[in-house]
């Protein structure tokens, strides 16, 4: 099985389309939430991950953070074996 992906997002946000391409290239499936103009769904991000920038990134309901983070666990060839997990 492979892992369980949200990735909490803006539509105006470049680290966030870096990322979603990622996870594109990598032929990864994953719920998308945005959180333009909805202060609700940004106070869940905040609570679940510690963090108020876009995008969040959870793998399996661990928060991982953000695209530089997601990018550095890749360059570390820790993303793969992550990502395998159900």
């Amino acid at each position: 099985m492979t892992a369980q992906v949200t990735i909490y997002s803006s539509n105006l946000c470049g680290y966030c389309f870096r990322a979603k391409r990622l996870l594109d290239i990598k032929g990864l499936s994953y719920e998308e939430i945005s959180v333009d103009g909805r202060q609700d769904v940004r106070q869940q991000m905040m609570q679940l991950t510690g963090n108020r920038t876009v995008p969040q990134i959870v793998i399996n309901g661990n928060a991982i953070g953000g695209c530089d983070e997601l990018f550095l666990l890749d360059r570390q060839q820790k993303l793969d074996p992550l990502l395998a997990t159900s």
